[in-house]
């Protein structure tokens, strides 16, 4: 069982930054691949994205490439997600998740466990 909690999600003006945090339990943390998606309000849950157990393997959607990065730090557990040069359309509730393999993936049905999220809003 992993458990994941995200944090530093909060309001920004478009262009602005936030760094979001994932914290997980356990003892195994690089045997996960980890990925970050958000929602939207009305919309479903999209890949924003994902970086393998020990970082070699990083892709992103095409919208936030150049603006957002993904990175891990395995010694302590925590994900993170770096976002800078915001735009509006990139509100949305942010979610971390995990992977049983150490492969990342776009795909939400290859994940096993969730955080609960952090809203991000972006104003213009």
């Amino acid at each position: 069982q992993v458990q994941l909690v995200e944090s530093g999600g909060g309001l920004v003006q478009a262009g602005g930054s936030l760094r979001l945090s994932c914290a997980a339990s356990g003892r195994t943390f690089n045997n996960y691949g980890m990925g970050w998606f958000r929602q939207a309000p009305g919309k479903e849950r999209e890949f924003v994205a994902a970086i393998s157990g020990l970082g070699v393997t990083i892709f992103y959607t095409d919208s936030v490439k150049g603006r957002f990065t993904i990175s891990r730090d395995n010694a302590k557990n925590t994900l993170y997600l770096q976002m800078s040069s915001l735009k509006p359309e990139d509100t949305g509730v942010y979610y971390c998740a995990a992977t049983r393999t150490r492969s990342p993936s776009r795909l939400k049905s290859d994940y096993d466990y969730w955080g609960q999220g952090t809203q991000v809003t972006v104003s213009s």
